[in-house]
């Protein structure tokens, strides 16, 4: 008996929990989208200063903004994560789990080092880039899978990269 009390109390009393619950969830549904649109600008900016970097040389890019578009030396690794993210916005194209590793194996073999199964890690990080809406997985013409990043259509990074 105590037990259909509770129940009956309980389910006149979760309105009010329900309603705040449904709240916080669309408004961080909302916020995760804002989050995902957010990163997209950023790759798609950062592909554009890379571009023009790449046809004026990095000689028109300060300290600062080398810094953060990744391209100073700043004497220490990057993280794995980060390196994953900067081979993908620097590609022009889809890349498969292998040519990411290719990549960083070229720029920052270290980094791969640390990594018992280094494949296994970058498509583990290439799959938290298409969760968080950085990058999106597509598959190859040969039927395997590949992840591009995710860039704005209407900006011009694919424009000047081209152009390079």
């Amino acid at each position: 008996m105590q037990s259909a009390n509770a129940t009956t109390i309980g389910s006149n009393g979760n309105g009010h929990v329900e309603e705040v619950v449904r709240q916080a969830h669309e408004e961080l549904r909302q916020l995760l989208q804002q989050r995902a649109e957010v990163m997209r600008r950023i790759g798609t900016i950062k592909q554009t200063i890379a571009g023009l970097a790449n046809l004026f040389g990095d000689s028109v890019l300060n300290d600062e903004l080398l810094e953060l578009v990744d391209r100073k030396n700043s004497g220490r690794q990057p993280g794995f994560t980060k390196a994953c993210r900067m081979v993908l916005i620097d590609a022009n194209r889809a890349l498969s789990a292998r040519d990411v590793c290719d990549r960083i194996q070229e720029k920052a073999s270290p980094i791969l080092a640390r990594h018992k199964d280094p494949m296994a890690s970058v498509t583990t990080v290439l799959n938290r880039l298409v969760a968080y809406g950085e990058a999106r997985a597509v598959s190859l013409d040969n039927g395997r899978r590949a992840w591009q990043w995710v860039a704005d259509e209407d900006s011009g990074a694919k424009r000047i990269q081209a152009s390079a």
